[in-house]
């Protein structure tokens, strides 16, 4: 191997080298932009829910972790088979409704995962809800299953709402995950303005330690 073969097979190994780190750079950028960044709702997004027209997408409150649910054989109507909210889930979803109604926003419809932790959240927090199967949780999904959930979810967040009220979907925070790339924390609120034609804008979330002090702000 002569002098300039040598050179030509440094370089080149060189190339790969710097295509290699080019790679993993995009690599980190495009997850960088796929990262959610949750934004905590201010005192000025709560005067506008008073007015209406919004999407409230609320995870259910604390669970039970001794109690996982017996998938694949979960009884809907059986909540012995299920993952349910424990007493601290019972306790913050009641309070979450309080505050909701201390801030004067106006509910309308509220639709509930089939879950009773869920639908269990939406009696405790809104003393009323209808069952929507279509909001199932997704976490023991396959893709194809979720397809469907994920879909509803998206109509039911991006249907334009009339002034005067506010929707609202008591699920669970993989749906939300697999919508959005977002965890919420149990009992939070995610505020989202529908756009029709399946579309919706984020604005904003209400963790449940968040109400005091958005509730003093708006006095």
């Amino acid at each position: 191997m002569n002098f300039h073969t040598k050179i030509n097979h440094f370089a080149y190994f060189w190339l790969l080298v710097l295509a290699g780190w080019l790679l993993a750079f995009s690599a980190h950028c495009a997850d960088k932009e796929t990262e959610f960044n949750e934004k905590i709702v201010t005192p000025e997004l709560i005067q506008q829910l008073q007015t209406g027209g919004f999407v409230i997408y609320m995870r259910h409150g604390n669970t039970d972790n001794s109690r996982p649910d017996q998938a694949p054989k979960v009884d809907l109507n059986d909540c012995s088979t299920q993952r349910v909210l424990d007493q601290k889930g019972v306790a913050v979803t009641k309070r979450v409704g309080n505050y909701v109604r201390a801030a004067r926003i106006p509910i309308g419809d509220v639709f509930a995962s089939p879950m009773c932790r869920a639908k269990n959240s939406a009696e405790n927090a809104f003393g009323h809800y209808q069952l929507d199967n279509k909001l199932m949780y997704t976490g023991t999904m396959t893709s194809a299953e979720k397809k469907p959930v994920i879909a509803n979810t998206r109509r039911l967040i991006s249907e334009p709402q009339p002034l005067g009220t506010n929707r609202v979907l008591v699920a669970h925070a993989p749906n939300m995950m697999d919508l959005i790339n977002y965890f919420p924390e149990e009992a939070t609120l995610v505020i989202f303005k529908p756009q029709g034609n399946s579309q919706f804008e984020y604005l904003g979330s209400i963790r449940p330690g968040d109400w005091p002090a958005l509730l003093e702000q708006l006095k």
